[in-house]
């Protein structure tokens, strides 16, 4: 049995996999984290050429949410971005980048002297309109951002967008536009974590054990982890632990942890420095945020 992907699928896979070795080489200079794409809650995406436009054919194409149309957006770190994607219910599919120069956040205006996105020059604005397995090896352009608001870590709730594309230099044109609503962005993760004072060293195997709390506004997995060091007559002990506890909101959820020393030498009775670290994953951003706390703690033989 012969297993292929499907056309676009694979357009695209390659498409990526193009964009991340430039990015790899620094061919484009980027280096802000982009988000990942959230779907379009209420948006539309439409386009037309000249006859001689390599990118639409002479054609024209308009895709809305209303209309079984699926489109997704994300944004960068610095907000300096903006990505559309575009799925129709057709088969279609169609990728928008609109980016400021270098160093600049994507705000309201006119930008001229665009050139391929994410190959063009530190100063100049970026754009690429591709799909359908075609794309612009150069380009130049032009568009204007009538109105665009962001929200954290690269979330996009509103952009209306206009742009004129010329492939290889040409003087046939792309000319299209863009409008996202998006609800108000959800919250940050928000993470806390506690160190109990007071913990256990094992007379039996050299154990310590600690506990706590940590704390979220949002439904996680969090991964409580750290480093113990002791000293105890010269002896330098140290040790790590790791453990997991699902977090919700709500009340502190209690955590305990054990750290295996890495020599000959126990944990024993007596004060030890904890290092901890309360790390999750946020569900709306699919970003990692980590809180820390080092304490002096006080260890009862058991």
């Amino acid at each position: 049995m012969n297993l292929s992907l499907p056309r676009r699928v694979l357009a695209r896979a390659t498409a990526t996999l193009a964009m991340a070795l430039a990015m790899a080489t620094g061919t484009t200079g980027l280096l802000s984290a982009e988000a990942h794409a959230l779907p379009v809650t209420e948006g539309s995406f439409s386009f037309s050429g000249d006859e001689d436009d390599y990118i639409s054919g002479g054609q024209s194409y308009a895709y809305a949410t209303g209309s079984q149309d699926r489109m997704n957006v994300s944004g960068n770190t610095n907000n300096r971005v903006v990505t559309v994607s575009v799925d129709g219910a057709n088969g279609d599919w169609w990728t928008l980048n609109l980016a400021a120069p270098s160093g600049k956040t994507l705000t309201p205006g006119t930008y001229t002297g665009a050139t391929r996105y994410p190959f063009n020059d530190g100063t100049e604005p970026g754009l690429s309109l591709s799909g359908n397995g075609r794309g612009c090896n150069k380009l130049t352009g032009t568009f204007t951002i009538s109105a665009v608001e962001f929200g954290p870590q690269g979330y996009v709730k509103k952009l209306d967008a206009t742009f004129v594309q010329h492939c290889e230099g040409g003087t046939p044109a792309a000319r299209g536009e863009v409008h996202i609503e998006n609800p108000a962005p959800p919250a940050e993760l928000g993470l806390g974590l506690d160190i109990a004072l007071d913990g256990t060293a094992s007379s039996l195997n050299g154990k310590a054990t600690f506990h706590g709390t940590v704390s979220c506004n949002k439904p996680v997995q969090v991964t409580v982890a750290g480093d113990v060091t002791q000293v105890k007559k010269r002896d330098l002990i140290r040790g790590s632990y790791s453990t997991s506890v699902s977090c919700t909101p709500g009340a502190p959820v209690a955590w305990t942890g054990t750290a295996v020393p890495t020599g000959s030498v126990p944990f024993q009775k007596g004060d030890v420095e904890v290092e901890g670290r309360a790390t999750a994953t946020d569900p709306d951003y699919d970003q990692p945020v980590t809180v820390s706390e080092t304490v002096a703690v006080r260890l009862t033989r058991v």
